[in-house]
């Protein structure tokens, strides 16, 4: 017989001829001696592949094993007379195994591919000996070795096929992937809407064509207005739904040539260009704000319904960068907030230096709780039966060190859109009740009004707060009235109507501010536990010289008597007026005509004179 073959090398004899019968009556022998030497075969293959710096896993190991076996049962089948076909088919196992190693990436083509020769030079030294062993044939060894030739020349051309297949599809994966990576870097993740990089990009390119073609660009910055407060009252949740709302109704509205984007939060910005006269941007932002007009209906039953506005701010290109135009338009943005919301502003020259000087504002407000800078303020309320003292408001004012007193009208809206009126509205209630205390333990019988921000009513932390300041300051709670503007009250009447009851519940008394100006009827006045409504001044200022605000005044006078509540006038500045509230028996009133807003020194000495100047009716 002849000798062991080199690895990786298969010698094939040339045979003398032999009879057809010996060679049908040998193969099959070898055949069935490969199958009882299988494990041998599996043993001397992985002491071929051992080592060399190609170190495996256990689990790769054992697929290697697996395709060692599996093969050797399949080669043995094809020599033992079942046929190719059968051969193959018990071969699948093997291709399976290939496949598996090809889409985990668990070992090389080049390491698959030399234990397979491994495995290979392994058969052939078995059937080498199992020839001699048998005497078998020249003729069938040298079949023996072409079937295991053909066997390992077809599994490294399946074994290649697997790999070909997982490279392409591991190629088509890697390029959905940095497609969906490159949209994901341009896009806005909730709403699918180009982003800030996209939009600025874009922005560039239509100022480029801007100054070939000597055509005009706009960007509109829009703002939803109060957003925040529908996170913080309905949820993020509700927050996400509605930003994808807005985004999908302000994308039926843009031209085909806008550009729509998500700059993040609940900020959008539309690029215009080639806008013509009668397609202006002006227009363009009124078909926006058109667009948010019809409610939202939100959640998985539609049930929750909301209507939200936006401020939008216009800026042209006018030789400025795409920074710079998107700039001018945020600052538009802002200055239409600060015009009362829910409209849209051009971009003029100077506005900068009045954002700059808002926005340093808002900067010494984040600090101005911590440095204690805010104050109270106490103006003195009235029973206009007997002009007696029957009450205080109390009134927030910030003293800043350099830019002294400031104005409420300039910071109090500044607190509301910030958020930070929750954090000075506690303090205030806390201060509030804590003098309040304090005055009817030196022996002033009088009660205590505090302003609560629409801020505050959304959620129920208001409630732990004023039962903190009752038990901290000592307060009576009938002594604390909390006051809610009527435009307040009507925001979300479900969720108010719950909290004041909660308030109530407490003792507290609930008064209705600014009572007139807003929309709230009679049956939602009778759904609230309200115990005062407070007569905006803007009916009381003239009322002497205006017929028709003494009959209104009237009016609400009526109402707070037939509804049970005490009516209280504002802004009472001259006697006349005094004197017509009095003659339509209102119940109490405040205003410059007794007193401006005091601190709490010149506050107590306003009771001590009042006391020794108010004589029996």
């Amino acid at each position: 017989m002849s000798d062991k073959p080199e690895q990786h090398q298969l010698r094939v004899p040339s045979p003398p001829s032999a009879p057809p019968e010996q060679l049908a009556e040998d193969l099959p022998r070898l055949g069935e001696a490969l199958v009882a030497t299988a494990e041998e075969v599996l043993e001397r293959t992985l002491a071929r592949t051992a080592g060399s710096g190609h170190e495996v896993d256990a689990v790769v190991l054992g697929s290697f094993e697996r395709i060692s076996r599996s093969s050797t049962i399949a080669v043995a089948r094809w020599m033992t007379g079942e046929g190719l076909e059968v051969a193959r088919e018990a071969g699948q196992e093997t291709w399976l195994i290939f496949g598996e190693l090809a889409a985990h990436h668990a070992a090389t083509l080049n390491e698959v591919t030399r234990r397979c020769l491994g495995w290979r030079d392994s058969m052939a030294e078995i059937l080498h000996e199992s020839a001699a062993q048998l005497d078998t044939s020249h003729e069938a060894l040298a079949q023996a070795l072409n079937i295991l030739q053909l066997s390992l020349e077809f599994s490294l051309v399946r074994m290649c096929e697997c790999f070909e297949i997982e490279r392409r599809r591991t190629d088509e994966e890697l390029a959905r992937r940095e497609e969906e990576l490159g949209f994901m870097a341009t896009h806005d993740a909730l709403t699918g809407l180009p982003n800030r990089t996209l939009i600025l990009d874009r922005v560039k390119q239509m100022l480029a064509r801007s100054r070939r073609n000597q055509t005009p660009v706009a960007a509109l910055f829009v703002d939803l207005d109060n957003f925040k407060s529908i996170n913080d009252t309905l949820g993020h949740g509700v927050g996400d739904e509605l930003l994808q709302a807005v985004a999908a109704r302000l994308d039926g509205v843009v031209r085909e040539a806008d550009a729509l984007g998500r700059l993040g939060g609940d900020e959008f910005v539309v690029i215009s260009e080639e806008i013509s006269p009668g397609d202006g941007a002006e227009l363009i932002a009124e078909r926006l704000l058109d667009a948010l007009k019809q409610p939202f209906r939100l959640g998985d039953d539609r049930e929750t319904s909301l209507t939200v506005t936006a401020s939008v701010g216009i800026a042209a290109a006018d030789g400025t960068t795409a920074e710079e135009l998107l700039r001018d338009a945020d600052i538009a943005m802002y200055r239409a907030k600060w015009d009362g919301k829910n409209r849209y502003v051009v971009f003029e020259s100077g506005m900068q230096d009045s954002v700059q000087h808002r926005m340093e504002l808002e900067m010494d407000l984040r600090d101005a709780l911590v440095k204690d800078e805010f104050f109270l303020a106490f103006q003195p309320t009235l029973d206009l039966s007997d002009m007696s003292l029957n009450g205080v408001e109390a009134l927030v004012r910030w003293e800043h060190p350099e830019r002294g007193v400031v104005q409420p009208n300039d910071f109090i809206p500044l607190l509301e859109e910030t958020g930070l009126i929750v954090d000075v509205g506690r303090w205030v209630l806390r201060e509030a009740c804590a003098q309040g205390a304090a005055w009817r333990a030196a022996g002033y019988d009088i009660g205590m009004a505090v302003n609560v921000s629409g801020r505050q009513l959304d959620t129920d932390e208001l409630i732990d707060d004023i039962e903190a300041a009752l038990a901290d300051s000592g307060l009576h709670p009938e002594a604390l009235t909390i006051e809610i503007t009527e435009t307040t009250l009507m925001r979300n009447v479900e969720e108010t109507a719950r909290r004041l009851a909660a308030v109530k519940s407490l003792g507290v008394r609930i008064a209705i501010d600014d009572f007139g100006t807003g929309y709230s009827s009679l049956a939602h006045l009778q759904r609230f536990p309200v115990d005062a409504l407070k007569i905006d001044r803007s009916f009381v200022t003239g009322l002497c010289h205006n017929h028709e605000g003494e009959t209104l005044i009237r009016t609400l006078v009526q109402l707070g008597k037939a509804l049970s509540i005490e009516t209280f006038a504002e802004g009472i500045e001259e006697e006349q007026e005094l004197t017509l509230l009095r003659g339509e028996d209102c119940d109490s009133g405040q205003g410059f005509l007794f007193a401006r807003p005091l601190d709490a020194l010149a506050a107590e000495s306003f009771f001590k004179k009042l006391a020794s100047d108010v004589t029996p009716a």
